[in-house]
């Protein structure tokens, strides 16, 4: 049998049936110890060879986001293969269903037999618009909730035609984590009362609260006039909603060092004093004070300029230790390429390897005080452990997986994707 991870979820049993990067909830709680069991049609889940970069003919997300978990092919499309699963809910405590609304009970594999089977079951439908709605079967892609929830506005080329923007792709992989949390939020509940849950997210959902910031201004602002006023250090002009407030801001902004690019964040005006003098520039705190509190110097274009010749003597990494002696938030402007040899990243985020995953992945930034970060296993390929979990999950022997096998609830694919 597989060896586990050790976690605070250990002995937590979980069956996923999931696509793409929704998987990630499976990860998450497959890293904080549960057995998580992806179910795959046969031949495997398509995205082990979807999205880019391929390595050795396997997909990145794959590698990242299955990582940790047992994989099993079971055909749903039969009799046996529909049977077979709710064996596996009915010695599980979680069922993730990360596809489109009803994917399981197209199959027959309906929350109410599953129930039937296991009345504490937690069930967490992860879809892209909810159960509800009327872009409930509506197929989207993650990038489209994001548009949705006005996180990912087009940029507009030169010839004037939109295109979308290098945006992290919020609600799809944010998602995960709020299902990671109900689904430990319902065991609780389950463990105490035997009660089950039924937990509907929508991507599309996660994608808006995400955005709260910026879509609750603009609310707000749509109130009487006089109700909603920005800033006192504002004179009480109303700012642009979200970040597009910080436009013109001098002491929290971007400045180009010798080597890269910097962020000042010093909107307190005890930060201000500190970087100035530890730059050896009191004169600009002497000249501009500032307030007490959230000022951002928005539009003192003089200040500015001082402060871009100020940055440019120095590399990146030297600011970041001037911030952290003198006390002012200094952080490094990284890019995908850079942060890898942060020192901060390499203290916190020690890659999992290459040699035992296929690719470098960045770990579960979760940590228990002195416990050991869990190490999760690569990623399975299809069907791994079909028969491992058939004996070690449901006490089958060699004769009912042979007879199972013969009868197509694993499909007619005997062929396993590479690792």
């Amino acid at each position: 049998m597989t060896e586990h991870i050790s976690g605070p979820l250990a002995g937590v049993r979980v069956v996923e049936s999931s696509l793409l990067l929704p998987a990630a909830l499976g990860m998450t709680l497959a890293e904080l110890g549960a057995d998580v069991i992806k179910v795959e049609p046969p031949g495997g889940d398509y995205g082990r060879t979807m999205t880019w970069p391929l390595i050795d003919g396997v997909s990145l997300m794959h590698r990242h986001v299955n990582r940790g978990k047992r994989s099993i092919e079971i055909d749903l499309r039969t009799d046996e293969g529909a049977a077979l699963y709710l064996d596996l809910v009915a010695k599980s405590d979680v069922v993730i269903e990360a596809m489109r609304p009803g994917a399981l009970a197209r199959r027959g594999i309906t929350v109410e037999r599953m129930r039937e089977r296991n009345p504490a079951l937690v069930v967490c439908s992860l879809t892209g618009w909810g159960m509800t709605g009327p872009y409930r079967d509506i197929p989207a892609h993650g990038v489209g909730f994001d548009a949705w929830a006005g996180l990912a506005e087009p940029t507009v080329d030169q010839d004037g035609l939109p295109s979308m923007p290098a945006s992290p792709v919020i609600g799809v992989q944010v998602a995960p984590i709020w299902g990671a949390l109900a689904v430990c939020a319902a065991l609780l509940r389950a463990r105490d009362s035997g009660r089950g849950a039924h937990i509907d997210l929508a991507q599309s959902d996660v994608a808006a609260a995400t955005n709260w910031f910026t879509i609750e201004s603009s609310r707000a602002y749509r109130r009487a006039a006089g109700a909603v006023t920005g800033n006192p250090v504002d004179d009480g002009e109303p700012r642009p909603p979200g970040m597009a407030g910080m436009a013109g801001a001098v002491r929290y902004q971007y400045y180009r060092t010798s080597d890269g690019h910097a962020l000042l964040m010093a909107s307190e005006r005890e930060f201000w004093r500190n970087f100035c003098l530890a730059a050896g520039r009191s004169d600009l705190y002497d000249a501009y004070p500032g307030h007490h509190h959230a000022d951002h110097a928005r539009g003192n274009h003089t200040l500015r300029r001082e402060l871009a010749e100020v940055f440019a003597t120095r590399t990146t990494s030297e600011w970041v230790e001037l911030g952290a002696k003198a006390n002012c938030p200094i952080a490094a402007v990284h890019d995908a390429t850079t942060l890898g040899n942060d020192p901060q990243f390499t203290h916190r985020l020690p890659w999992l390897p290459a040699a035992e995953h296929g690719a470098d992945l960045i770990p579960n930034p979760i940590r228990l005080v002195d416990e050991p970060p869990p190490l999760p296993s690569a990623a399975p390929a299809s069907g791994e452990h079909t028969d491992d979990v058939l004996r070690s999950v449901l006490g089958y022997g060699t004769e009912e997986i042979s007879a199972l096998r013969k009868n197509g609830a694993f499909g007619p694919s005997t062929v396993r994707a590479a690792k």
